[in-house]
């Protein structure tokens, strides 16, 4: 996986200096709707095991609850990733947010099967959503403080 600052050296990952009144609004919303998703999705779980016809929507509310809180963040600190490699560049953030190369490497794999998901009509099989599930509820508290942090 590439680093963020080799997305920044390409101009995929853009720098500016952050409209704090635009981007602290937007980081308010985004980690709010992390929040309500990552509730929903554990109310979901709970209610409704996973299972072969909701892998899918369970992966992907994984993934938009990990990125949405990385979007945030990285508008805060005046990054906008544009382009081919937007969402790669998002990923390798995370570095940054201070996780593991083994953490980032498996968001990215969550980011490649979302593609899949979306434009091949790639179905992930059950087993691994329930791992991106666990995961999820490892590093969630942790991503939230690193973001609050920052």
């Amino acid at each position: 996986m590439k680093r963020f600052d080799d997305f920044l050296e390409s101009g995929i990952v853009k720098k500016r200096t952050p409209d704090k009144s635009r981007s602290g609004f937007l980081f308010g919303f985004l980690f709010d709707e992390s929040a309500k998703d990552y509730a929903f999705l554990l109310e979901l779980v709970k209610k409704i095991p996973i299972n072969e016809s909701n892998v899918n929507i369970v992966v992907k509310q994984c993934y938009d609850v990990i990125m949405q809180m990385v979007r945030g963040q990285m508008l805060l600190q005046g990054y906008h990733a544009r382009g081919a490699g937007a969402h790669e560049a998002e990923v390798s953030y995370l570095v940054n947010l201070g996780f593991s190369e083994k953490d980032v490497e498996f968001v990215d794999q969550i980011r490649y099967f979302r593609n899949g998901m979306l434009y091949y009509g790639t179905i992930v099989d059950l087993e691994y959503a329930k791992k991106v599930v666990e995961f999820l509820e490892r590093v969630y508290d942790r991503l939230k403080k690193e973001v609050k942090d920052e």
